[in-house]
């Protein structure tokens, strides 16, 4: 999760192929524009849902969550949309089946990559709770062996937060990809299938513009990061366009600087685990010289002078004050990164369910269109046997 600054990639459309697919002059009938507006209003009311009230909610996983729950219902209604066409398999061309395999098998792949990032916060949240059990001052105070072993799983934790992921890694030339193949050739003789050609392109640009956005923060590196240029010729261009402007620029500001991390509860989870860390530091040096701590002359000087006969008493009790001190302040640091903990945790869960959604949705629609294909080549085999 180390932080990079890669530069940033921008796709254009390619004038020619935009003009045959969505030109305005096209015949399309009442029904099908009536469809398709339809269908755009609510891809546009999708996006404004993911314009941030603060630039810090783009690095929550709160927005992470709202994010992919779209991507999950405009994925739904693109399905729905085929069925009000009545559009069947049979009447598709085939470079539109494979467009959507195509897409499907690398929005798969980055699935699989999210949910192998996610399952890493399980593995951390194993060690971050022996590191609170260890430390936990209302049960014991810790001894300067559970000290040693607190500090040593503490950097361990570290270690595996900021490490990078392969198949994080390798997203960026999956989303390269998959906006390398955005726009989509010629529709012939079609309504329907311009109608679908163009609710697909906006499916195709929101889905591509949060995976790179989610990948981004994830993995601390801008190089996912797509920047798309969309005509305005589509009613939920206005809305990408402007939630666009507001969250590259922000991304690409909180990759290029020093922060802990870009993900907003994990580096709230890491500054409290930074804090008790240090108190951990201060006590393990505190204990190598506890010998130390009342001088021995002192005591000689104290059995010598009967007029400081209180003195030792004093020393004493100012020790048992300044232990109370310290498992108060441990208690607290304790409490605090407990918190952070159960926020980042709790919300990295829900954020694999959504994940886990999207990817059952995808998947769903990747078998019905296979299992369509097999019905539709039956006939041609059953004619090649006769």
């Amino acid at each position: 999760m180390s932080s990079t600054d890669d530069g940033h990639n921008s796709y254009f459309p390619f004038g020619n192929s935009f003009r045959l697919i969505f030109s305005r002059k096209s015949h399309i009938s009442p029904k099908f524009l009536a469809l398709l507006n339809d269908f755009e209003i609510m891809l546009a009311g999708s996006l404004r849902s993911l314009e941030p009230k603060d630039s810090s909610e783009i690095f929550s996983l709160s927005w992470m969550i709202q994010a992919l729950e779209s991507l999950s219902v405009i994925h739904t209604n693109i399905k729905c949309l085929i069925t009000d066409l009545q559009f069947p398999l049979s009447d598709w061309e085939n470079s539109w089946m494979n467009v959507y395999l195509d897409d499907s098998i690398k929005l798969l792949d980055i699935c699989i990559a999210l949910s192998s990032e996610l399952s890493r916060f399980d593995q951390g949240q194993l060690l971050l709770q022996y590191v609170l059990h260890i430390l936990d001052p209302s049960i014991n105070f810790p001894s300067s062996e559970q000290l040693k072993r607190a500090a040593e799983s503490h950097h361990e934790l570290m270690w595996r937060f900021k490490s990078r992921n392969p198949k994080l890694e390798h997203c960026h030339d999956i989303l390269q990809k998959l906006a390398e193949k955005l726009y989509i050739g010629k529709v012939r003789n079609s309504s329907k299938g311009k109608v679908l050609m163009r609710a697909l392109y906006g499916v195709k640009v929101e889905t591509l513009f949060v995976c790179s956005i989610i990948i981004a923060v994830l993995s601390g590196s801008s190089k996912p990061l797509i920047e798309l240029n969309v005509p305005e010729k589509f009613l939920w261009s206005k809305a990408f366009n402007e939630l666009q402007v507001t969250i590259l620029p922000e991304v690409r500001a909180h990759l290029s600087s020093e922060k802990v991390s870009l993900l907003k509860e994990l580096e709230a989870l890491e500054i409290s685990a930074g804090r008790l860390h240090n108190l951990i530091c201060k006590k393990q040096e505190k204990l190598l010289c506890q010998c130390n701590v009342v001088d021995s002359e002192e005591f000689a000087s104290m059995e010598k002078s009967a007029e400081n006969g209180n003195r030792e008493e004093e020393v004493i009790l100012s020790h048992k004050l300044s232990e109370q001190e310290e498992r108060k302040r441990l208690q607290e640091s304790v409490s605090d990164l407990a918190e952070k903990a159960e926020k980042l945790f709790e919300g990295v869960d829900i954020l694999s369910s959504r994940v886990d959604d999207f990817f059952q949705i995808l998947l769903n629609g990747r078998d019905a269109l296979l299992a369509n294909l097999r019905v539709l080549d039956q006939p041609e085999e059953s004619n090649a046997v006769r």
